[in-house]
């Protein structure tokens, strides 16, 4: 199963595209989408879904992942976020892809054991999950390839919750 990630944000948005074989998984592509403060809303969100859309076009994922907000001070940050999820959720329906969504502490669960892990136990983690040589130089990044994996260790998960029950 192929799957790709998405730390949503305006200014940066990570991504991490994962494939599963077996039991290994394998991480074919990362990094993040950087747009410029001086290009107005809509040419940064544009630059986001493009390139979402074509990752997503290029690698044909069976799923993308993105993170669910999560924000208790800064309004505006949130409504930028929420804007920046929404080409990427468009992006995803344009490539008749699944779409799942998990919190910040799903994720953190998933990949680091704990919920409350740091950004750093949480970066290792994808280190050593992904046998990468170091781990991922940006949060978003790390982000985006954490929320993947939460993914596929869910997706795991629920398929042996139904082999049980058969």
């Amino acid at each position: 199963m192929r799957v790709i990630g998405i730390d949503p944000g305006v200014a940066i948005t990570g991504y991490g595209l994962i494939e599963e074989s077996g039991s290994d998984y394998n991480c074919l592509a990362s990094g993040c989408v950087r747009t410029h403060k001086d290009q107005d809303s809509a040419s940064r969100l544009k630059e986001i879904h493009d390139f979402i859309f074509e990752l997503a076009a290029d690698y044909a994922p069976q799923a993308l992942v993105v993170e669910k907000l999560f924000f208790s001070k800064n309004v505006r940050t949130a409504f930028q976020v929420g804007e920046a999820r929404g080409v990427i959720i468009l992006a995803a329906a344009r490539c008749d892809i699944d779409l799942f969504e998990y919190t910040p502490l799903q994720v953190k669960q998933a990949v680091a054991g704990y919920g409350k892990a740091e950004k750093m136990q949480v970066q290792k983690m994808v280190q050593m999950l992904l046998r990468l040589p170091y781990p991922p130089r940006v949060d978003d990044e790390a982000d985006a390839l954490a929320v993947a994996l939460c993914h596929l260790q869910n997706r795991r998960f629920q398929e042996a919750l139904k082999g049980g029950r058969t």
